[in-house]
């Protein structure tokens, strides 16, 4: 039996907590043994995105003694594994964090490629009969490399259509910090891919981001358009 570490990202512990108790479902269905940390805190994200590198240093090394002994460590964010695999390097080079950020980069894997790519998992015996688009992060198409994965599992899926909307890949608007430093360039940018999915006559937007569900669900709420957003986590998971 596979054994794994988990790492809840920040959004997804704050704010969509049952994402995270799907995650553990799911891996559990997929025959992983599920480790829990519960000292664990965020990656450093924030702080390195707005110049706060020494604090992100100190967050990124506090993030690699949480994970180093796990076989295997599963994040549900690209854009929180992108910055371990991509920017923890710079950080630890030639220091005593060296070798142990190395080990942990070749180990830490984002969900959906986690079960496509390492488990050779598509079909998770899910079912979900509803019509839905889905959005790609930046993160996860740019920083991770993500693209195939989440619509290979989503093709599994026993009742779901996908119908793919109009510029997929273009950014939400959230970007952490930029939605809120430029809110009127973010608001607009979700008011264009809120259109672009209800273009689709989707019922749902699927996402491998939180964040991104969280800052389009905010220009839904406040439209009443007729729109939810879901975590592909939220609908991967087997419902009884």
């Amino acid at each position: 039996m596979k054994e794994a570490g988990i790492f809840i990202p920040c959004f997804i512990d704050q704010v969509y907590p049952q994402t995270g108790i799907n995650m553990v479902t799911l891996l559990e269905q997929a025959g992983v043994k599920v480790h829990y940390n519960p000292n664990q805190t965020c990656c450093g994200q924030m702080a390195f995105n707005g110049g706060y590198w020494e604090e992100a240093r100190c967050v990124a090394e506090k993030f690699i003694r949480d994970f180093m002994d796990y076989p295997l460590v599963v994040g549900p964010s690209a854009s929180c594994i992108g910055m371990v695999k991509n920017y923890y390097n710079g950080m630890f080079d030639n220091s005593a964090m060296h070798n142990p950020n190395r080990q942990l980069s070749r180990k830490i894997f984002e969900l959906t490629d986690f079960l496509v790519n390492y488990l050779k998992v598509e079909d998770v015996g899910a079912s979900f009969p509803v019509k839905a688009t889905i959005h790609d992060s930046c993160a996860a198409i740019r920083e991770y490399g993500l693209k195939d994965e989440p619509r290979k599992l989503l093709a599994k899926v026993k009742g779901l259509e996908i119908i793919e909307m109009e510029h997929t890949d273009v950014c939400c608007g959230f970007g952490g910090t930029f939605s809120v430093k430029h809110e009127a360039i973010a608001s607009a940018m979700a008011e264009q891919k809120a259109e672009n999915a209800l273009k689709t006559g989707a019922e749902y937007i699927i996402s491998t981001e939180a964040s991104c569900l969280m800052h389009i669900q905010g220009y839904i709420s406040r439209n009443n358009l007729p729109l939810k957003v879901l975590h592909i986590a939220d609908v991967l998971v087997k419902r009884e």
